[in-house]
This record gives C-alpha cells, structure tokens and sequence, in this order.
C-alpha cells in the first residue's frame, strides 16, 4: 500500500466532506450563472454596437428567417456532445496526475437528469484536482466566449456563452474548495457534487 493511502487510513488525516444534492447545486450554481452572463453579453454589445442596430437585426432576421427558429433545437443538439466532451476534460486532466492514470477515472450517466458524469477514484493533490474541474470551463467556455468577443463573431461567442454557464456546477465545486490548503488532498465524491477533503493533522 502507499504511504499515503496508509496514513488516510490510519487517521493521520482529518476528513471533510464539501457536497450539496443535486437539487440545491442547480439552485446555487445560478450564482455563478447570473454574472457570468452579465459580464459578457454587456462586453459583446459594447465591442460590437453595430451588430445590435435595428438595420443590422432586421437584415440578420430576414436572413437566417426559414433557419432562426431552428436555432433553440440547434441549441440543445449542440448541448449533447458538448456535455460528452465538457465530462472527458475533466478525466482526461484528472487522469494525467492519477497513479493509475485513466483507470482511476469512471464515466456514466445520471439517469434521472440525464445528465452524463466523471468521477475520479483516486485522491489528488488540491492543485491538479482543481485544474481537472477548471478545464471544461476554460477550454469551451472561457477560451470560445473570449475569442468571439475579441472577432465580433456571435456563434462562436454564444458557444462559449453557453459552455461557461454549463461550467456552473464546476464553479460552485471550485467555491467550496475556497478554504482549502495548497497541501490538503482531495477526493472527489463518489455520489454527491462535491468532495471529500483530507488534512493532515
């Protein structure tokens, strides 16, 4: 056995667990959701006032007029792989710092949101543990919101719009990690959002 897994055993670390039901995470992660849109939608229509002039929409509308109705189906089609792909970034992270690298890592699917999950088995430093849940956030989030800001391209910035609000969940985790130490090892909950942390004593 490892060294640290005896000592997690034997008691030489305090444990804590740091979770919500599901019910309550969808709640609180509206909290993250609010200004995350509030910062951005504001950001686009200053950068790119043009776009917003009643001239501008109504060509677009007139446009994109047998297709616009689509879109909100687009939405959702979009939503499928991209919440694939949102739960193999945080493995595929997660598994890079795991002694037993992607065998560590478990995928499924909540039947009753259906919803699909990773976990991660093994117990992780507080660093690499909070990359791995930053990771989907940043990459199909952050990185595509800013990069449509920065080309006044509207696609491209609703993408990432839509995959920083879905990060919600991962910010609300991330928040109640916020008293951790830079030495303090976490686990992530095997049922509940949230995790286990361990402090040695």
């Amino acid at each position: 056995m490892e060294q640290q897994d005896l000592e997690l055993e034997t008691g030489r670390y305090t444990k804590q667990e740091l979770t919500v039901s599901a019910g309550k995470a969808n709640v609180l992660a509206l909290f993250f959701m609010v200004p995350v849109i509030l910062i951005f939608i504001p950001a686009y229509v200053l950068l790119w006032p043009a776009q917003f002039e009643f001239a501008s929409l109504k060509s677009y509308l007139q446009e994109h007029k047998s297709t616009f109705l689509f879109y909100p189906f687009l939405a959702f089609l979009i939503m499928i792989p991209g919440a694939v792909v949102h739960e193999l970034l945080h493995g595929v992270t997660w598994a890079a710092f795991c002694k037993n690298g992607l065998r560590s890592i478990k995928y499924g699917v909540h039947w009753k949101m259906l919803t699909p999950y990773c976990h991660c088995k093994e117990v992780l430093p507080l660093r690499p543990y909070i990359l791995g849940g930053m990771m989907p956030g940043i990459v199909m989030g952050i990185l595509p919101s800013i990069a449509g800001l920065i080309l006044g391209n509207i696609p491209v910035f609703l993408f990432g719009l839509l995959f920083t609000i879905a990060a919600g969940g991962d910010m609300l985790v991330l928040w109640m990690l916020r008293h951790t130490r830079k030495e303090d090892l976490v686990q992530d909950h095997p049922e509940l959002i949230g995790c286990i942390v361990y402090r040695k004593v």
